[in-house]
């Protein structure tokens, strides 16, 4: 076990462009590479990735500046930095080519993947991801652009803030498990996570969306019926889009059998 509980004997640690990073992989065939989002880790897609294993080598690691792999040494958390990252985690696991999926961040992440790297990605998923200039930022981000409030996120780490934070970003007949919340919260308390959010939060990212028409691969759009800033089924001429109703931005936690069951119809095997 690791020093939060979360991890289990299945959880491996690889060293990747000078960090330990965190990550499993499970199942058998097409491998199906899982991005998390913002504050997240491997473990948002606990419920999904049981599905899917049947059907995919399911790959899902903890992204630099969260879960145990934690912070960058050079604080670097922009989106090619992430991508880069991806490129080398995926050669190091022997990964030519994937299904490539991500939520919010993670999707932010994987779309411009596809962009520098198309010839790895077979078919590309999206749950609400991010990257459009109109997408509004959530509260916390706010705060961390803000000289003197940044400073709130550093002591705004109790459990109950946690609770408040996932309850915001939930649908609204979702009920947030206290075992998330504890998940969440103890992964955002290991050392240097809290900074790492802060200093991803201060960063203006290159707004890139006017390339997302050129990417190339089929694509699996999932987006909740409330969230803003997707185009990405207007942008990409070989997709489908699926809107969830009633589903917030934690998509894989909120309606993990839909998520696994729209990803095996769009890219499992066939018959």
């Amino acid at each position: 076990m690791t020093e939060s509980g979360y991890g289990d004997d299945r959880a491996q640690d690889r060293m990747v462009d000078g960090m330990r990073v965190r990550f499993k992989r499970s199942g058998q065939g097409t491998t199906l590479l899982l991005l998390h989002g913002s504050g997240g880790s491997l473990d948002s897609f606990d419920e999904v990735a049981r599905t899917l294993a049947p059907c995919f080598d399911v790959v899902r690691l903890d992204l630099p500046g969260f879960g145990h792999t934690g912070p960058r040494p050079d604080r670097d958390y922009r989106i090619e930095t992430w991508v880069g990252f991806v490129h080398q985690f995926a050669i190091e696991q022997g990964i030519g080519h994937c299904v490539l999926a991500g939520h919010s961040l993670g999707g932010n992440i994987a779309w411009n993947f596809a962009l520098t790297h198309p010839e790895m990605v077979e078919r590309l998923v999206l749950m609400n991801a991010t990257g459009y200039p109109d997408k509004t930022l959530p509260p916390a981000f706010v705060l961390a652009r803000n000289p003197l409030a940044r400073q709130m996120i550093r002591r705004l780490s109790s459990r109950d803030a946690t609770a408040r934070n996932l309850r915001q970003m939930v649908g609204p007949t979702f009920q947030v498990p206290e075992s998330m919340i504890d998940r969440v919260h103890d992964l955002m308390s290991l050392p240097g996570n809290r900074d790492a959010f802060i200093d991803f939060a201060r960063i203006d990212q290159k707004d890139n969306s006017a390339a997302i028409s050129r990417i190339t691969a089929p694509t699996l759009i999932l987006r909740g019926s409330d969230i803003d800033g997707q185009h990405f089924g207007r942008d990409i001429g070989d997709s489908v889009e699926i809107v969830l109703d009633g589903v917030g931005h934690l998509m894989p936690e909120e309606a993990p059998k839909e998520v696994a069951e729209a990803i095996i119809t769009f890219a499992g095997p066939r018959s």
